[in-house]
C-alpha cells in the first residue's frame, strides 16, 4: 500500500508514500479510502490528517500509470475526495513542498488546509493540453477569487503557498505553520475537531464585482495568447461555470470539456512531449545507478559563438569554466560577449547584479592546454572540421587526468574516428549544443561505440544540472537532426525548383507552426555552412542530388544575415526578411536552364513534402539504432528545431495523421520527375508499420 495509517494524540495520519512526488496512484487512492474508513470507525480518533511522505504532499496524477486502467480504476480521485467531502470527522490537508494538479484538489476536498511556507501550489494541466479534472475549476475560484484561480489555471504557474495564504479573504489555508508541520496539523486537528458542522468548499460562493466583464476580458486575451491550443480558452468556460452554475453542474461540466480535451490531437501531441522528456534521459542499456564520475571543474576550448555559450551554462550552474582560445584577442572578445549576454540580463531584470558578478567569478581564463589538466570535463568548440578536432584531442589526450571526460562539439562528424585519436575511447563522447547554446534547450548525446556507459550516466546527469533535454544518439553523419535536417533541406530546394518562391514555402510551413521556414532559417544560420556540407558530400556521396539554387546563391556570396543578403534581403541593423527579385529571378534562370516549367504548388504539398522528409529519415534512423525511440527524435525536433509542440514532433504527427496516409503520399512523390524517387520509397519500418495498421509511438 503506498500511503500509511497512525494514530496520533486521538487524530488519524493517513501519510502517501508513494515515492518520488506521491503521485496519486491506484494504490494511493485505496490506501487514502481506507484509511478514512479506518479512522471514522475508531471512536477514539478525532479527526484526521492527510500529509505527504518525502519530498511533497502530492505531485497529482501518477504518470506511470497514464493510459492505463488503473489510472481511472475506482476510487478515482473524484470519488476519493467525495469520500473526504462526505467523511463524519474533520479533515485537514498538511501541505508541504509540492502540491500539483491532482494534489491540490486532493487538498481543496478537505475540510480545513495547513501549509509550511514556500510550498508550491500548480495546477499544470494546462501544459499537458488539458483543463484540472477533479474539481479546481469549481473549487479554487470559490477559496481565491476568480482572478487568482483562473490566472493560476489558465497559466499553470507555481506560485508559494505563503504568498497565497496572505491574500486578502481568502480561504485556501486556514493556517501557515513554520515549525514542525505534522506536529502542528495535529494540534489544529485537535482545534477544530468538534466544530460542526463541517466546512466545505463546494457550499462557497464565488464572488466578483464584475465577473461578466472580467471573464469577456480574459477570454479575449487567452485567444490571442494560445492560437494552437484549445485548453486554455476551455479553462475559462470551466471557471465560468464556478460563478454561474451550481456546484454539481459546474463539476459535471468540467468533466465533460477535460474529457472532450483528451481526445485531440493537441492534448495528445503535449502529453507525448511530456513523457517524451522524461524517457529521454532512460538509456535502454545504461541501468538507473549505474556509477557516475564526479564533474566539478569544466573546460572549453574555443570561445567563439559556441563555446561562449557553453561555457554560460555551466557558469549558471554554479560550476567554474576555464575557457581556452589559441590568441589573447579571440580570448578577449569571447569573455567580451559573454559579458555583454549577462548584462542585457541584468538590464532586462530576468538577472540580478549579484547573480552576474558571482557567474564571472567562476570564469577563467588561458592560452594554455595545459591549463585544463584537472578539469574533469572538458567540450571542444573548435571549427567543424575532422583534421581540426582530431589536432585537438590528441593534445587532450597528452594532458587531460585519467577519467576526464572528453566531449565534442560537433554537429555531423565522426565521433569514433575522433575518439580514435586518443589512447582513451571509452572516455569521449559528442556533446552537440544548439545554437544559441545558452538559449536552446536540446543537447545531442553522440555515444560512439567505445564510450563508457559511465560517461553516458554522467554526461546525462550533467546535462539535467545544465537545464538541458539531452537525447541519445548513436554515431552517423548529422546524428539524429542534421541527418534528417538535411532531406528537408533537399524538399525545400526541389519545390524551388518546381515553381515556389523562398517565401512561399517559408510561409506555409510557418502557418503550419514551424517557428521557422527552410530558407528563414538558412538566411540566420549562414548558408555558408550548408554550402561545406554539399562540397563535403560530393566527395562522400557523389550520388546525392541537391537543387543547384542553394550553392548558386552562395557563389553571389548572399551568405544571409551576417552578410546583409540570403535567400531575402536584409536592412542594416534589422532582421526583417524582405522578399529579393534578384534571388527570383537567379531561380527562375536556373529552372530555364535546367528545362522545367514552373506549376502551382499548394501550401498542403509544400508541408507534406518537408515534414514527410523528416520522418522517412526518422524511420530510416530509428530501424539503425541511431535513435532508441520514437519519442526521442520528436524530443530532438521540438526542442531543437522549432517544429511546433501543438504536433508533438514528426513522427507524433506521422501517427496522428496514419502511417498508411503517409506512406501512400510518399509514393506520390515518387512519381514527381524533379524529386529523388529513391528517397520517397518509404522507409522499411515505417513500410511495415503501416501494412500492419500500427504507429510509432
Amino acid at each position: 500500500m503506498s500511503a500509511s495509517y497512525e494514530v496520533r494524540d486521538g487524530v488519524a495520519v493517513i501519510t502517501l508514500n508513494n515515492p518520488p512526488v506521491n503521485g496519486l496512484g491506484y494504490d494511493t487512492r485505496v490506501g487514502i479510502t481506507q484509511g478514512l474508513e479506518q479512522a471514522q470507525s475508531d471512536a477514539a480518533v478525532r479527526a484526521i490528517v492527510i500529509t505527504g511522505g518525502g519530498k511533497a504532499f502530492s505531485g497529482g496524477a501518477d504518470i506511470r500509470e497514464f493510459g492505463t486502467p488503473r489510472a481511472i480504476a475506482e476510487p478515482n480521485l473524484l470519488s476519493v475526495i467525495r469520500a473526504i467531502e462526505l467523511c463524519s470527522k474533520p479533515v485537514v490537508a498538511a501541505v508541504h513542498s509540492v502540491a500539483m494538479g491532482g494534489g491540490l484538489e486532493l487538498a481543496l476536498g478537505c475540510h480545513y488546509r495547513v501549509t509550511a511556507p514556500g510550498a508550491q501550489i500548480a495546477l499544470p494541466e494546462v501544459k499537458l493540453g488539458l483543463i484540472p479534472g477533479a474539481g479546481a475549476t469549481q473549487r479554487l475560484p470559490r477559496v481565491l477569487g476568480l482572478e487568482t484561480a483562473l490566472n493560476m489555471i489558465v497559466s499553470g504557474e507555481t506560485v508559494k503557498s505563503d504568498v497565497l495564504a496572505a491574500l486578502p479573504g481568502q480561504k485556501l489555508f486556514q493556517q501557515v505553520i513554520e515549525a514542525d508541520l505534522l506536529a502542528g496539523a495535529i494540534a489544529y486537528a485537535l482545534q477544530v475537531a468538534d466544530q460542526r458542522p463541517l466546512p466545505l468548499v463546494r457550499e462557497l460562493k464565488v464572488t466578483h464585482p464584475n465577473a461578466e466583464a472580467y471573464l469577456q476580458f480574459a477570454r479575449n486575451m487567452v485567444k490571442g495568447m494560445s492560437k494552437n491550443f484549445p485548453a486554455p480558452g476551455k479553462c475559462v468556460d470551466a471557471v465560468e461555470m464556478s460563478v454561474k452554475r451550481k456546484f454539481d453542474e459546474g463539476m459535471t461540466g468540467e468533466r465533460e470539456i477535460f474529457l472532450a480535451l483528451m481526445l485531440t490531437p493537441e492534448c495528445k501531441a503535449l502529453r507525448h512531449a511530456f513523457l517524451g522528456e522524461r524517457a529521454a534521459s532512460k538509456i535502454p542499456d545504461v541501468p538507473e545507478g549505474t556509477p557516475v564520475r564526479e564533474v566539478r571543474t569544466v573546460g572549453v576550448i574555443g570561445a567563439g559563438t559556441m563555446g561562449g555559450g557553453i561555457t554560460m551554462n555551466f557558469l549558471n550552474a554554479g560550476i567554474p569554466v576555464t575557457l581556452l582560445e589559441m590568441k589573447q584577442e579571440a580570448l578577449d572578445r569571447g569573455v567580451a560577449t559573454i559579458r555583454k549576454n549577462y548584462e542585457a540580463q541584468v538590464k532586462k531584470g530576468k538577472l540580478k547584479q549579484d547573480k552576474y558578478e558571482q557567474r564571472m567569478a567562476l570564469l577563467g581564463t588561458t592560452l594554455r592546454y595545459d591549463d585544463l589538466k584537472d578539469a574533469d570535463l572538458v567540450i571542444e568548440a573548435v571549427f567543424e572540421e575532422m583534421g581540426v578536432k582530431e589536432a585537438v584531442f590528441t593534445q587532450l589526450d597528452a594532458i587531460a587526468k585519467p577519467g576526464a571526460i572528453l566531449a565534442s562539439n560537433t554537429s555531423t562528424l565522426d565521433v569514433d574516428k575522433i575518439a580514435a585519436c586518443t589512447k582513451r575511447p571509452q572516455d569521449v563522447v559528442g556533446l552537440h549544443f544548439f545554437s544559441p547554446a545558452n538559449v536552446m534547450k536540446l543537447l545531442e548525446v553522440v555515444r560512439g561505440k567505445a564510450t563508457g556507459k559511465d560517461v553516458l550516466a554522467t554526461v546525462m546527469g550533467v546535462a539535467k544540472k545544465i537545464k538541458k533535454t539531452a537525447v541519445v544518439s548513436g554515431v552517423c553523419d548529422g546524428f539524429i537532426g542534421n541527418r534528417m535536417i538535411e532531406q528537408y533541406g533537399r524538399q525545400a530546394g526541389y519545390l524551388l525548383d518546381e515553381g515556389c518562391t523562398p517565401s512561399q514555402v517559408d510561409r506555409a510551413i510557418e502557418k503550419f507552426g514551424f517557428a521557422m521556414g527552410p530558407f528563414r532559417m538558412g538566411d540566420l544560420a549562414g548558408n555558408d555552412i550548408g554550402w561545406a556540407i554539399r562540397k563535403r558530400r560530393a566527395q562522400e556521396r557523389p550520388n546525392m542530388r541537391y537543387s543547384k539554387t542553394a550553392d548558386l546563391l552562395c557563389e553571389m556570396g548572399r551568405f544571409g544575415q551576417k552578410t546583409g543578403a540570403g535567400w531575402y534581403d536584409y536592412r542594416e541593423g534589422k532582421r526583417d526578411a524582405i522578399a529579393s527579385p534578384v534571388v527570383e529571378q537567379m531561380i527562375a534562370d536556373y529552372r530555364k536552364e535546367q528545362g522545367i516549367k514552373p506549376r502551382k504548388i499548394s501550401d498542403d504539398e509544400i508541408v507534406q513534402r518537408l515534414v514527410y522528409s523528416l520522418v522517412n529519415e526518422a524511420a530510416r534512423i530509428l530501424e539503425e539504432g541511431i535513435a532508441s525511440k520514437a519519442s526521442d527524435i520528436d524530443m530532438v525536433y521540438l526542442t531543437g528545431y522549432g517544429f511546433p509542440l501543438h504536433r508533438g514532433g514528426p513522427l507524433c504527427y506521422a501517427d496522428t495523421v496514419g502511417l498508411y496516409n503517409v506512406a501512400a503520399a510518399m509514393k506520390r512523390f515518387a512519381a514527381n520527375p524533379h524529386d529523388d524517387a529513391g528517397f520517397w520509397q518509404p522507409a522499411p519500418l515505417l513500410a511495415r508499420l503501416a501494412a500492419e495498421g500500427k504507429t510509432f509511438n
